[in-house]
């Protein structure tokens, strides 16, 4: 018997051992994986940046100025924008506007002013919250018919009591 004899068959029964380990491996299922990536991490909003509240006010005419439209109140991190949209306007007139005390038509003194409405159109940004804001009912959006004529209302919504 050769000398290397016993060494080639250790080294062909640990091959052969290897072999039968590898396929018993895969027949279980554990072949050996990569790791599984880290889920990706993002950073949530805050709970105030989440709150989000939206008010349309219907703004029907005054006066019999054939004015009417829209303001829409949006919350967004603790501040309020308010969007006032009307046709029926008189062009290249600035129209005050403003969130007053009380119902329309009688609305009672200012409670938030507004910018003023030019060519149908008006944003503001106040620093209240929708909560803060509805604390204040009943309110009435109102617009006025001039610098001049403040005093005419050409438009006026009731924000909702809900």
């Amino acid at each position: 018997m050769n000398p290397r004899s016993p060494l080639v068959i250790v080294v062909g029964v640990v091959v052969a051992l290897l072999i039968l380990f590898g396929v018993w491996q895969v027949l279980q299922g554990n072949k050996a994986q990569a790791p599984t990536p880290a889920p990706e991490v993002s950073a949530s909003p805050s709970p105030e940046a989440m709150i989000s509240e939206e008010v349309t006010v219907n703004l029907e005419e005054q006066n019999n100025s054939s004015e009417s439209g829209t303001a829409v109140l949006k919350e967004e991190n603790g501040k309020t924008t308010v969007t006032v949209t009307t046709t029926g306007f008189t062009e290249d007139v600035s129209q005050p506007a403003h969130i007053h005390l009380g119902a329309c038509p009688k609305v009672g003194e200012v409670k938030y002013p507004l910018s003023n409405v030019l060519n149908g159109s008006s944003v503001t940004t106040l620093n209240a919250t929708m909560a803060e804001i509805k604390g204040n009912l009943p309110l009435a959006v109102n617009i006025h018919k001039s610098e001049a004529q403040v005093s005419v209302y050409t438009a006026c919504g009731d924000l909702p009591s809900q």
